[in-house]
């Protein structure tokens, strides 16, 4: 960023991209109220070939996870009730009295999929850690890809981490070492983007090392302000390689996370189909 960053302007930036009340004080699904039956059916027409996809990575139950990680590395959404500032969660709920989204999600995460394939788009085979992605590159990647954000989009944003981690056979530093990620100037993208849901094939939605001194700023203003269901840990690569052969960066995507009735995140096993 050009500008410094202070407190106060975050503290703005909350009020201005809030969805608070936007769907009544009881609302618990946030962003995913985008997601009407009527764009659900237009999504159900997006599939040619009939292929099915999964973008999860495999998960272990032990320490003997087949990615090589000491612990396992989930695929899964974000509870709203998870991020909290001032005491405060999504739509201005006490986070020890709020209900798992998951739950309240189980049946709504299905609608129109959009990769954005961040590598392919700049000829690279991944970003390197550390790269700011920026509401412009978000833009121009998908109109490189004849694709548009739309309203109630489920945006897949694919930086080639996981590429990255598995031809080098290191997962060192994959939670908290440097990574791609989006910045904070991204909070009003997604706010005005109107996008149900976004998901990342890293860690944390958020570049790191963080780019101000306010670390999961963006985190806060996508989940707890805006309501943004977020995804992270999602495999990417093989949706990209598919996506890139037909020139289709568009689909029917299935992601409901396990029904809890409790939690910060709820494992999913995404499905996308082409």
């Amino acid at each position: 960023m050009t500008d410094v960053v202070t407190e106060q302007m975050i503290e703005d930036w909350g009020e201005r991209y809030s969805n608070w009340q936007r769907w009544g004080p009881d609302d618990r699904l946030g962003t995913l109220n985008y997601i009407t039956r009527e764009l659900v059916r237009t999504a159900c027409a997006l599939p040619r070939s009939g292929r099915t996809i999964s973008c999860a990575l495999p998960y272990a139950a032990d320490a003997a996870d087949p990615l090589g990680c000491s612990d396992p590395i989930e695929t899964g959404w974000t509870a709203l009730a998870h991020v909290a500032h001032d005491g405060r969660c999504y739509n201005d709920r006490a986070c020890g009295d709020t209900p798992s989204s998951s739950f309240q999600a189980r049946d709504r995460v299905v609608g129109r999929g959009v990769l954005l394939d961040l590598p392919r788009y700049t000829r690279r085979p991944w970003l390197d850690d550390g790269t700011r992605i920026t509401p412009n590159d978000l833009d121009l990647c998908g109109e490189s890809f004849g694709v548009s954000i739309e309203r109630g989009d489920i945006v897949l944003v694919r930086t080639g981490q996981l590429r990255h981690c598995r031809e080098n056979r290191s997962w060192e530093g994959f939670r908290a070492g440097a990574a791609p990620g989006l910045t904070l100037r991204c909070a009003r993208w997604i706010f005005e983007r109107e996008i149900a849901a976004l998901a990342t094939d890293t860690f944390d939605l958020e570049v790191r090392p963080p780019e101000t001194g306010f670390p999961h700023s963006l985190r806060r203003l996508a989940v707890r302000d805006t309501g943004l269901l977020l995804g992270t840990n999602f495999d990417l690569d093989e949706l990209a390689e598919a996506c890139a052969a037909d020139g289709n960066y568009a689909f029917l995507f299935v992601a409901p996370p396990l029904p809890l009735a409790s939690g910060e995140r709820a494992r999913t096993n995404p499905i996308a189909i082409k």
